[in-house]
């Protein structure tokens, strides 16, 4: 019956004796044949060639149905054999299970279950029928069925005996919850692997009988012990799955079971990397008995994920990561395991550490990292440029090759074991089942993946000084220059010799360093973390310096890492970011030479030298559509209610581009305009944010907005609306952001939650709680300075305005200055529709015809009290300076011919005009009015023309100075002569020519 059509002779004999045992025993038991039980869908000559392969390929399959036939031929008769698992395959198993009275008739249907489940897994896995993602999730569903059925047995059975175990704080019966580890959490499970568990329940107290009540955790350890009989005992049924609890806290001699309370203290307090490691693939497989399961699934995953998942960049898993793949290796190299597919060199175990480096290290920013599948996050990492293209196509490529090998090596004999066969029938039977001629070509290909997976693996994973050829002697030279074993003459010799500029700076800078507070207080690891990238610093620096690339001494420079490292001694993980990245060391030194700004945001902020590590993303800011994407990802993880994290992610957010956008300036990698732009984008992306926040805050608390037509608002009828430079598209570095609120709702309805509020209330509060998330300081420091002065009446009017009342404000009452600052109004973020509407009373407001006498009274006179409070003059007057004298500062924004002139003379244009010609107000940046005010003939292109120039001119520098922390304002009386007389040229043409 057997087909070995295209099977090696030397495969046949075994498994034709135990066909031949099979077919003795049906006839002796007198059962039906399987042959006369197949389903219609399956033709008997496609049954033999499985039967045949499953035979061949497995001892395991052959034996266990040669000696129990009813397996087989259950299986077919059922149909099961040649179908991927279904819930009703689960829950026949389930109906079996709960049909038990007894442990020992738990234990046999369980066993029984087990061994038909793995006969049908096997055999469709070996005659590739299932792949091998659909083999590894059905073992791992099959596996936490068993886990539940066995716990939900067992619970049953110990509170009849004991009674239930009830909470001490919530009154509430508790369940017994089961974390699945390893490949049983990642829903990978091998076709003989063991389970690694660890058992929990969410509170203290003790059970509720009467005379026999225990502690929960007595009851809880009860059920754990009978949990881990039922599954790993060897019966003559077989096992269920061998159960390993080593992973629990304190692992062998730590008790078996454990409270919420005393599992979040042992993580925080005693959590070891390796533990962080196993954590990621942690799920619940199994709850039973108690109530409120969804809230305590959901509890205790948020308990653990601070654990697990960093807030911060956390480079120092790559040590913990390292070490332990050393010890694997010593371990392989010890025991001769250099044939083990899973933790030999290129082994499975070296693609899952690939994998999860990088959930360690990005995992607690970037949600969309803390899948627990390899094949799911390898596509993704390479799409998302962790990896370079095609090494994650290539690394799942090889991954499904060796999962493949792995499961032909353990259905054999269903034996937990990874290491490829060294006698010439095993090799030969795994190079079949793999679809080879000869073992040759099999391993040759298999070296090839491992190969593969090995370099991918040292490149993620190796150690910088592989990475980097790193001259050893000159780290060796800084490092005795850093502990002070080269001191005095001696050390300035040595530096000066290497043409190094500022000898005794540099020494003194080290040995303050060396010897602070900060640096003598810290851990021996950090101080570690800190010996080695000192001397790294330094060499690079000299590198730099050598290649013409360094603008300041060597000297000045490290002077201002200086706040830099002490803001990171005690956060040492951040050292270990720059000593794995000598990229970021260079983009460090880059940065931190040409601005000292940028130098104080990295100390300020220390979790921005992520940004370093991507110089291709550093200096290619994204658009806007972009940063609402890399936004929309950072706050992915987070729920609306929590406002603490939503807070923090924003002043990354923000922060993080502040230095990207900072960064290209410096580097000239992005001009003015596209920097106003980029820095403005940021504002408006954040701003839609803390709407959307705050709306969400609102409606939870007090339901929506209802309208006049009975429904109800779905979104804000509320707009934000940027004056001054956001409205102008104009930010600068720190610029704090003009705003006002406005809104459409109808004033005398209310919002229709429980605690309703009148609709103004519910506008008025969102209003404060966007301030309040803009304004607050937290530990990363405050989102933007709010100023709301240009709302109508300033401080004394009411937060947020109706569109009506905005409007009746602005032609009633509104002061000439307030419509100079409407010219720059434009709606940030809100409602589309009342964006429009805004932008209709704005024109209307703007296309008034004006008494241009008055208006430029108005101007003027608004101008010289600015000039006369803010110019350079009045400063120099408060310093007692002969104010007769020719000035000598000129303030590049306050003083004549400066910034706030070519500003006041736009906005007279546009009020002036507009009502003659409306299309100069269409825009709200003054370049483009400038060039629309050309377009309209009512300038012309020369005195255009300067003013473009000088107004960008006099921006860039003020950028300049900016980052190098210097105010708007230069020495001398040389500056910008042509560009200020200019402007104060066409300012006495078209304000002052009376």
């Amino acid at each position: 019956m057997l087909n070995f059509s295209a099977i090696p002779a030397e495969l046949h004999a075994p498994a034709q004796r135990y066909w031949d045992q099979f077919e003795a025993a049906v006839q002796s038991q007198n059962l039906p044949h399987p042959r006369d039980l197949l389903p219609s869908s399956v033709a008997a000559d496609e049954f033999f060639r499985q039967l045949t392969r499953a035979f061949v390929a497995s001892e395991f399959i052959a034996k266990t149905v040669a000696q129990r036939p009813p397996y087989l031929i259950e299986l077919v008769q059922s149909g099961s054999l040649f179908e991927a698992q279904t819930d009703a395959h689960l829950e026949a198993f389930a109906a079996a299970v709960n049909a038990c009275n007894t442990d020992a008739e738990l234990d046999k249907c369980l066993r029984q279950q087990r061994q038909m489940a793995m006969i049908r897994i096997i055999w469709r896995d070996l005659n590739r029928v299932a792949d091998m993602r659909e083999v590894t999730a059905e073992l791992s569903r099959f596996a936490d069925k068993s886990i539940l059925l066995a716990a939900e047995f067992h619970y049953r059975a110990l509170e009849k005996m004991y009674g239930t175990p009830i909470g001490r704080e919530s009154n509430l019966a508790q369940p017994f919850m089961v974390l699945g580890m390893g490949k049983l959490g990642a829903g990978e499970l091998n076709v003989s692997s063991d389970i690694d568990l660890i058992f929990t329940f969410p509170e203290g107290g003790e059970t509720n009988h009467a005379s026999r009540a225990i502690s929960n955790q007595e009851f809880f350890i009860k059920l754990g012990q009978k949990l881990i009989k039922s599954l790993d005992t060897v019966t003559a049924d077989g096992f269920v799955f061998r159960v390993d609890m080593r992973l629990r806290p304190h692992g062998q001699s730590g008790a078996l079971a454990m409270s919420f309370v005393g599992m979040e203290d042992y993580y925080q307090t005693q959590g070891r990397e390796w533990e962080r490691y196993a954590m990621i693939k942690a799920r619940t497989v199994a709850m039973a008995g108690g109530e409120g399961q969804i809230a305590a699934r959901k509890l205790l995953g948020k308990m653990l994920q601070p654990f697990t998942y960093r807030q911060y960049i956390d480079f120092s898993a790559i040590e913990s990561l390292r070490e332990m793949k050393g010890l694997i290796a010593r371990q392989v190299q010890r025991k001769g395991m250099n044939l083990d597919v899973k933790l030999g060199e290129g082994g499975i175990r070296e693609v899952e550490f690939v994998v999860q480096v990088f959930q360690l290290i990005r995992g607690g920013r970037d949600a969309r990292l803390r899948k627990r599948k390899v094949p799911v996050l390898l596509p993704f990492l390479e799409q998302e440029n962790y990896l370079p293209p095609g090494a994650g196509s290539a690394l799942l490529e090889a991954y499904i090759f060796l999962r493949n090998t792995e499961h032909a090596i353990q259905g054999y004999q269903d034996k937990q074991t990874q290491s490829l066969p060294v006698d010439p029938i095993g090799q030969l039977r795994l190079a079949w089942v793999m679809g080879f001629e000869n073992w040759d070509s099999f391993f040759e290909t298999l070296s090839r993946y491992r190969h593969c997976v090995n370099a991918e693996f040292k490149a993620v994973i190796a150690a910088p000084d592989e990475e980097v050829s790193v001259d050893q002697k000159a780290v060796s030279f800084w490092l005795g220059l850093w502990e002070g074993s080269l001191q005095g003459e001696d050390a300035i010799h040595a530096l000066e010799a290497r043409d190094i500029e500022g000898a005794a700076a540099l020494i003194k800078n080290l040995a303050d360093l060396r010897e602070s507070r900060t640096v003598l207080s810290m851990q021996a690891s950090g101080r570690t973390r800190l010996d080695a990238f000192i001397p790294r610093l330094l060499l690079m620096l000299l590198q730099e310096a050598q290649r013409g690339k360094l603008p300041l001494t060597i000297a000045e420079a490290f002077a201002r890492v200086i706040p830099l490292i002490e803001a990171i001694a005690r956060r040492s993980a951040y050292l270990v970011l720059l000593v794995e990245n000598p990229t970021a060391i260079q983009q460090l030194i880059t940065l931190c030479s040409a601005s000292p700004w940028i130098a104080d945001q990295l100390a300020q902020y220390p979790a921005l030298l992520d940004e370093l590590l991507t110089p291709e993303s550093l200096y290619a800011p994204p658009d806007k559509d972009l940063l609402r994407d890399e936004l929309r990802r950072d706050v992915l993880r987070l729920n609306w209610d929590d406002l603490e994290g939503h807070m923090e992610a924003l002043r990354y957010f923000r922060s993080a581009h502040a230095l990207r956008v900072s960064a290209s300036e410096v580097t000239g990698a992005l001009p003015l305009m596209k920097v106003s732009d980029y820095l403005t984008w940021i504002a408006e992306v954040v701003l839609e944010h803390v709407l959307n926040l705050g709306w969400e805050h609102m409606v939870e608390r007090h339901g929506r907005p209802r309208r006049s037509d009975g429904s109800v608002d779905t979104a804000p009828d509320f707009v934000i609306v940027g004056y001054g430079k956001l409205g102008g598209i104009e930010l600068g570095h720190g610029s704090d952001l003009d705003l006002v609120f406005i809104h459409n709702a109808d004033a005398n309805l209310s919002t229709d939650g429980e605690r309703a509020i009148d609709n103004i209330t519910f506008y008025t509060r969102l209003g404060q709680r966007i301030i309040h998330v803009l304004n607050t300081y937290t530990p990363s420091g405050k989102l933007y300075e709010v100023d709301m002065r240009l709302r109508p009446s300033g401080n004394s009017g009411l937060l947020v305005s109706s569109l009506a009342a905005f409007e009746k404000y602005q032609a009633n009452e509104a002061w000439t200055w307030e419509h100079q600052a409407l010219v720059r109004a434009r709606v940030v973020a809100g409602s589309a529709a009342l964006g429009e509407e805004f932008e209709q009373v704005r024109q209307r407001i703007l296309t008034r015809e004006r008494d241009l006498d008055k208006l430029r009274a108005d101007v003027s006179d608004m101008r010289r009290k600015m000039r006369e409070q803010l110019g350079s003059e009045s400063k120099a007057k408060n310093s007692a300076v002969n104010a007769a004298k020719t000035p000598v500062l000129f303030n590049l924004k306050q003083d004549a011919g400066g910034i706030v002139d070519i500003e006041f003379m736009v906005q007279y244009a546009a009020l002036a005009w507009a009502s003659k010609a409306p299309g100069i107000i269409r825009y709200t940046d003054n370049i483009r009015i400038l060039g629309s005010l050309e377009e309209a003939g009512l300038l012309d292109a020369q005195s255009v023309a300067h003013l473009i120039a000088a107004y960008k001119a006099y921006r860039s520098t003020g950028h300049r100075l900016a980052l190098q922390r210097q105010e708007a304002v230069l020495e001398g009386d040389n500056h910008f002569l042509t560009e200020r007389a200019q402007v104060t040229a066409l300012w006495q043409q078209l304000i002052d020519h009376n």
